[in-house]
């Protein structure tokens, strides 16, 4: 539909009639329950890590412990939904918009429209939003072969309703994670199964407790679907890290031992003792977690509820610590304390910003987001039905960085994978109640009534 206003044409698109014919199989989100579960269960799997003997691990343990992860697709919702200017005539093209992929989105173009892409600009505006949504260039693309078409100037425009519905959405993954502990309470076995839907290799073999643990099994199952999926912020880890880092505070549970002690202990192990392949700096892994421990009182403070969390990713590494308050007798997330060691920090306001939005994002996800599908279709459409953290839920953030002078790294995505395990811990530790799917609110320590 092209007209001269937004207003004109989506009152147009609504007056029109769309039948659709199916094509393949048309998954819904109960077909994945049930995928999951195969994978899960099944023994068609790649084994990316193993050291050691780990069945004679579990199978002399003292004590053996397993939880299981899951969270749902996500869209990306950015503020401004995708929309792009084309102008494509015959002596080249003009391109305007936001895109986090210019050249790719350029190269798109001239091979759609047989045009040199040294004839082709490409202006890049405000980005209203990326998180990964915007690696895509399938709404530039658009642009251009809408103006090739009518042979003039165009302005794509997406709704709300079309960027839920035709988005790229993270993937969907389980995690079955098992510790065995011998009679004094050190994990000697480790492992990890991550099956995912378009999630590919759903793990990080080489991350921490990766080194640290002497028999250690770490595998992946990936279900291919026609649901389009692409990167979103803090690709795999945005996940992964809330299952680790929960699982990892029950293990120390079963131990014996502080949550952070635990932690600070396998690092001893992957310092003294190394086995096979380490992707983390040692030091620095350890030098996050003593000072967050530090800055937020770790273990000293009455009237809240502390949980810990802490993920290397991306090439940064973040400790947080959550302090949780019961009110009306439901947990609530007072204050979060971060420290990050992304090496020499460049732009201190920047970095406190990339850090404290990163934390509102994966603590606003973990609790409250969720799309589902019904006929191969998003249930979710607006922000009527697909919820996103309100102003009033954000918590008070206390974020410092590690000024060590080392080579800069980056802090777009590393502060998000560590907020969910720590908000989960520290609600854990306020009600006694795990947390292990996402979204929290959907549990039913947080019904109402």
């Amino acid at each position: 539909i092209v007209g001269n206003s937004t207003w004109q044409i989506m009152k147009a698109k609504k007056l029109l009639k769309v039948e659709y014919e199916k094509e393949g199989k048309i998954e819904s989100s109960a077909d994945h329950d049930a995928i999951f579960s195969e994978l899960m269960n099944g023994t068609k799997v790649t084994v990316h890590r193993k050291d050691g003997d780990v069945d004679a691990a579990f199978a002399g343990a003292a004590k053996i412990i397993k939880g299981e992860y899951q969270c749902p697709f996500l869209p990306h919702n950015p503020l401004e939904p995708m929309n792009f200017f084309a102008h494509v005539r015959e002596d080249g093209v003009e391109l305007v918009g936001p895109t986090q992929t210019p050249q790719a989105a350029r190269q798109a173009v001239s091979k759609l429209v047989n045009i040199p892409q040294e004839k082709i600009t490409l202006e890049i505006t405000r980005l209203g939003g990326g998180f990964g949504r915007r690696l895509k260039f399938d709404y530039v693309v658009e642009a251009a072969e809408l103006s090739s078409i009518i042979k003039k100037p165009v302005k794509v425009i997406w709704s709300r309703e079309d960027d839920m519905m035709g988005g790229s959405y993270r993937p969907a993954v389980r995690y079955r994670f098992e510790a065995a502990l011998d009679a004094s309470g050190n994990m000697i076995g480790y492992k990890l199964r991550g099956v995912g839907i378009n999630a590919g290799n759903s793990t990080r073999q080489d991350n921490f407790p990766s080194g640290a643990v002497p028999n250690l099994l770490i595998e992946s199952a990936n279900h291919e679907s026609p649901i389009t999926t692409g990167a979103w912020r803090a690709p795999t880890t945005n996940f992964l890290a809330f299952a680790e880092q929960t699982f990892l505070d029950e293990v120390a549970e079963a131990a014996g031992k502080d949550p952070v002690q635990f932690r600070l202990e396998l690092l001893d192990k992957a310092r003294k003792t190394p086995v096979g392949k380490i992707s983390y700096d040692i030091e620095r892994f350890d030098n996050v977690i003593r000072q967050v421990a530090e800055k937020s009182g770790w273990g000293k403070k009455k009237g809240v509820s502390q949980g810990f969390s802490v993920y290397f990713s991306h090439a940064s590494y973040v400790g947080q610590v959550c302090e949780v308050a019961m009110k009306d007798g439901k947990p609530e997330v007072q204050k979060i304390y971060a420290v990050s060691d992304c090496g020499q920090v460049i732009n201190s306001s920047g970095a406190l910003q990339q850090v404290m939005g990163a934390i509102v994002d994966g603590y606003g996800h973990a609790m409250f987001g969720k799309l589902s599908f019904t006929g191969g279709m998003a249930e979710q459409n607006n922000f009527n039905t697909y919820r996103l953290i309100r102003m009033k839920e954000i918590p008070e953030i206390e974020a410092s960085f590690v000024d060590n002078g080392k080579d800069p790294t980056g802090l777009g995505e590393p502060a998000l994978p560590p907020t969910g395990g720590a908000v989960a811990n520290a609600i854990y530790k306020a009600t006694k109640q795990r947390l292990k799917k996402q979204p929290f609110i959907e549990e039913p320590l947080f019904a109402e009534g």
